[in-house]
């Protein structure tokens, strides 16, 4: 392999594939990005994985892989990750929630819904439980799901409320099949990270992506999205 990013290099970014792994999440908007990408490098060859958090760092400890785009990375273990754009979090729901309608409102009202979440080890659960301790409470959690497409499911039919990436419910929001609900504090940023080994040579055509990610993808991003992340507020710890 490493023979043929040589060979590559030589041969410039018009050759070669990409090897990159999505956390699933990013599945929602990352295609927009490799899109225009190729579009750019029509020669390339792209080899797309999606994948659950266990699942990515397994590959990308395993040095399997070119890049990963997901929104925790570990710290430390040989990795390299840098953001590239904000990840805005929040609470949503059917339209029929009861709170659907109203004004910003503490966390703590929501003390006694019921929470559709995330399995454990999900990033997305990560940072939700940290929101909520933050708040001196913890998750009424009724349903373990590890879908955010069967958590957004779940909450259309009324069955509870999720922690999402907004990335993920922009279309149910768009047609207003889900809200937001006016939570104090949110929708709580999130960065996301494009990620590669430390010690993984990476290919030209995972440099150039690369430096696409950093560069150029948060103008991808929809308008509501587009936020520098250097203006982004620090998460509490």
């Amino acid at each position: 392999e490493e023979a043929q990013q040589s060979l590559a290099a030589l041969q410039g970014v018009n050759q070669g594939t990409l090897d990159i792994t999505l956390i699933s999440t990013a599945k929602y908007f990352a295609p927009r990005i490799l899109a225009q990408f190729c579009r750019l490098y029509p020669g390339i060859g792209l080899k797309l994985a999606v994948n659950n958090r266990e699942q990515l760092l397994e590959r990308l400890f395993n040095n399997e892989i070119d890049l990963a785009i997901m929104g925790h990375p570990p710290q430390g273990h040989g990795i390299v990750a840098e953001p590239f754009a904000l990840n805005p979090h929040a609470i949503i729901a059917c339209p029929s929630h009861p709170l659907a309608s109203k004004r910003r409102f503490p966390l703590k009202v929501l003390s006694q819904d019921n929470f559709l979440v995330r399995e454990p080890g999900s990033g997305t659960r990560m940072l939700m439980e940290r929101v909520f301790r933050n708040h001196g409470m913890s998750v009424n959690a009724t349903m373990e799901i590890s879908s955010d497409e069967t958590i957004k499911q779940a909450a259309m039919a009324g069955m509870g409320v999720g922690f999402l990436s907004l990335h993920t419910v922009e279309l149910e929001l768009q047609t207003g099949r889900l809200v937001t609900l006016a939570v104090a504090g949110m929708p709580v940023m999130r960065k996301w990270y494009v990620v590669h080994g430390k010690d993984r040579r990476l290919s030209p055509v995972a440099r150039a992506f690369r430096d696409y990610l950093l560069t150029r993808a948060a103008a991808s991003l929809r308008p509501a999205d587009r936020i520098t992340v250097s203006s982004a507020k620090p998460e509490r710890k």
